[in-house]
């Protein structure tokens, strides 16, 4: 590994200790405690930027968490840096997300009190909600890692650092395949300061934004001034057309009632949650127990559960 990986034997540790594995390194440990949990498995029916998209080919969560762990992973392993760490960061960064993408996060964002970020929702699936209450005791640096994956302050760690330009990277370019598929863009459409930049297709768009993090180096995680320019007008560009576009989000004032309604009948009646979610309530408030338990939906359950 680079001087600048960080080292399984220099973590910070676990909350509650434990007798290290005879054949895993600690964050390989993390790795695989977030792949065999339940809110890895409910990413599946989570959308990503289509709601309740017609076709086979749509990302939802689970296959975004995929692709960005396969760049960061990519990116790790070219910069010599601690590919299980960097591993089990980007398959948790989404672990808190709500049904129906970012429409789902700002609708609970307006009904929670002291408002909701995903980003903070994942670092409290892993330390509070999974396991029934116990958490899944991940390290120090995963935790980092999640918690600073979206924007703000940067991971401790150059893994977690890489994580986020590999979220960024991956959103970006697969929405504008789905994009592209849903008939809302068209590549032609990108400016033409980017693609003489980065490249006109996906895959020369992902390896131009990879080969800039490589060849920048480890020791400081970022891009050559060019390319840094041609990934933010890119993701200018996305905000300004796909992430408003009337096509794509012509559902999202459906989320917002579904969202709304959900949260007063469990609010209401929340002897109709599941019991680990009264627990909750009566440890920290029923808004804390009916904002954790919508947040873990599906976007199926959460419609069927509307639907009843």
């Amino acid at each position: 590994l680079s001087p600048f990986a960080t080292l399984s034997e220099n973590s910070r540790g676990r909350a509650v200790p434990e007798k290290p594995c005879p054949l895993r390194p600690c964050f390989q440990r993390d790795r695989d405690r977030i792949i065999h949990c339940k809110a890895f498995r409910r990413l599946k029916q989570k959308t990503q930027v289509f709601l309740s998209p017609e076709g086979d080919h749509y990302r939802t969560r689970l296959t975004h968490t995929l692709e960005v762990s396969q760049i960061a992973r990519t990116i790790a392993r070219a910069l010599r840096l601690n590919e299980d760490l960097t591993e089990a960061i980007a398959l948790a960064h989404d672990l808190g997300h709500t049904p129906f993408g970012h429409a789902g996060e700002r609708a609970l964002n307006r009904l929670c009190p002291g408002g909701f970020k995903h980003y903070e929702q994942s670092v409290r699936v892993v330390t509070k909600l999974e396991k029934d209450g116990s958490g899944l005791n991940l390290t120090w640096e995963v935790l980092n890692g999640i918690v600073t994956h979206t924007r703000g302050e940067w991971a401790a760690t150059r893994e977690g650092r890489v994580v986020r330009f590999a979220d960024h990277i991956a959103y970006m370019n697969h929405d504008i395949e789905d994009a592209v598929t849903a008939g809302v863009l068209r590549n032609e459409d990108i400016p033409a300061e980017i693609t003489s930049v980065l490249g006109s297709t996906k895959s020369e768009r992902i390896t131009s934004l990879i080969m800039a993090i490589v060849e920048h180096g480890a020791e400081d995680i970022g891009m050559d001034a060019e390319r840094a320019a041609a990934y933010e007008a890119l993701h200018d560009f996305m905000y300004s057309t796909v992430y408003v576009d009337k096509v794509a989000k012509k559902e999202e004032q459906k989320v917002d009632k579904l969202i709304r309604e959900l949260y007063a009948y469990f609010k209401d009646t929340p002897t109709h949650m599941p019991q680990a979610f009264l627990y909750i309530m009566w440890q920290e408030g029923v808004d804390r127990a009916v904002t954790d338990y919508i947040s873990g939906m599906s976007d199926e359950y959460a419609t069927s559960t509307f639907e009843s």
